[in-house]
């Protein structure tokens, strides 16, 4: 299985006080997902994440529907959490999300490990289609996050 990886590094100035809870709200992955994916929320949609909390998806990859179920591996607030994937489209999908307060705000940071099913089928389909819709959706959702708390990418 080949490990794949998107790295995204932002540079936010709030403090981690108001930057943290907005992460850890599920509800707000709707804000910050493109329309084009058709991201939602299913129930149960838990009101705070915690060690262990399962969210629930629905959404489309290359135009293929899905539903995704990920759980909370670790949780530390507010340097940081990890999501897996459970139930879904990967045969892995582990995003690390990392907070670390820097002067004037705080260094937002996104690692995501992942592979794609099907051997080498899912490599053509990765390298022609899904690196590239992997990558716009999170370049979407740096800028929406720079339109929300006025940020930028990278460093100050």
């Amino acid at each position: 299985m080949k490990i794949h990886r998107l790295e995204r590094e932002q540079f936010v100035p709030r403090s981690i006080e108001e930057l943290f809870p907005f992460f850890s709200d599920a509800r707000n992955l709707e804000i910050i997902t493109p329309g084009w994916v058709h991201f939602g929320m299913l129930p149960p949609i838990p009101e705070s994440v915690e060690q262990g909390t399962l969210l629930y998806y629905r959404l489309r990859l290359a135009g293929v529907p899905f539903r995704w179920r990920t759980c909370i591996r670790e949780w530390d607030p507010p340097r940081g959490f990890v999501d897996v994937q459970e139930r879904g489209p990967f045969s892995l999908w582990e995003h690390h999300h990392a907070f670390r307060v820097i002067e004037g705000g705080v260094l937002m940071r996104d690692v995501i490990r992942y592979a794609v099913p099907l051997g080498p089928l899912g490599g053509v389909v990765h390298g022609a289609v899904l690196r590239g819709v992997l990558s716009a959706i999170f370049d979407y959702r740096y800028a929406r996050i720079a339109e929300l708390f006025e940020s930028r990418p990278g460093y100050p």
